[in-house]
């Protein structure tokens, strides 16, 4: 026996899905209500995009032989302009691009990188990952969550303490492996490093963020906010050399980090050298 539409049993279904009817309230079932209200409100794009965005959008197609391939640094593009990628975001980048607003959202949805509601003026990453867990990340995560929100109500993965957007405000987020397990456990502000950390150098962190200072990071480029990280990860920079090493340019070496080959170095140890051997054959197809 065939349905009309899809139903719990053994049954097939004429079709996957079951259509809207006219009277469905599409706010009303969404999971976010404002989600929802955002999707079914156009905006004008040239609100939201200003002329030197269309052209750094323009400039950084023209760095890829395939218009598409200038997708991953579009959207951080997007990013430091709103501080997340929007509905209007997506169309923006699918009409820069002459994609379809599905496969630029499959890209954004795919990326912890890419968020899809307002960030903070600082995103503020604790690794949870097996070795910084066990170092003390899950403490740390756990004691930035109530320092941020409350006992009552600790703040939760990705949700901001403060107004997004506005200064002092920080989003929270434990993330996965941060590439740093000699120096564990790390946080990222930003995604510039503050490693070997504690419970109490973590609140202090966010206390100094929360009141408009920036600590320099263990290693990397000089602190800056969620929005000018993304304007560089999208790949544009102060023209001025000298500018350009004071925004970005930093030590991104640990001692730990180099303690192995210092060692070798030490000791005379050196990888043996491999083998030139010839590639077996192949079969001709």
């Amino acid at each position: 026996m065939t349905t009309a539409v899809p139903e719990p049993g053994p049954n097939y279904s004429a079709t996957t899905h079951a259509a809207a009817g006219p009277d469905t309230d599409v706010v009303a079932i969404a999971p976010d209500p404002d989600v929802a209200a955002g999707i079914i409100t156009e905006t004008p794009l040239e609100d939201i995009f200003d002329a030197d965005i269309h052209a750094k959008a323009q400039e950084l197609i023209a760095r890829y032989p395939m218009s598409r391939s200038a997708l991953l640094p579009m959207l951080h593009l997007v990013q430091s302009v709103q501080g997340y990628v929007s509905q209007e975001g997506i169309a923006f980048c699918a009409k820069q691009l002459d994609l379809s607003d599905a496969e630029v959202s499959a890209v954004a949805t795919f990326y912890t990188m890419y968020k899809r509601k307002p960030c903070g003026e600082h995103l503020v990453s604790v690794c949870t990952n097996t070795l910084c867990a066990a170092m003390g990340g899950d403490a740390i995560y756990k004691r930035l969550q109530t320092h941020l929100g409350s006992e009552a109500e600790p703040l939760g993965h990705n949700e901001t303490a403060g107004t997004p957007n506005e200064p002092g405000s920080i989003t929270l987020e434990h993330a996965e492996c941060l590439a740093a397990c000699d120096l564990a456990p790390v946080i990222q502000v930003n995604y510039e490093y503050f490693d070997n950390q504690t419970e109490e150098k973590a609140v202090a962190l966010v206390d100094a963020l929360q009141a408009g200072k920036k600590p320099a990071p263990t290693r990397g480029a000089p602190l800056t906010n969620f929005k000018g990280a993304e304007l560089q990860l999208a790949g544009f920079f102060p023209e001025d050399e000298r500018q350009y090493r004071t925004d970005v340019d930093g030590p991104s070496q640990a001692v730990e980090t180099l303690r192995g080959a210092k060692l070798a170095q030490d000791r005379g140890w050196v990888a043996p050298v491999a083998q030139d051997v010839p590639l077996p054959e192949v079969e001709k197809k």
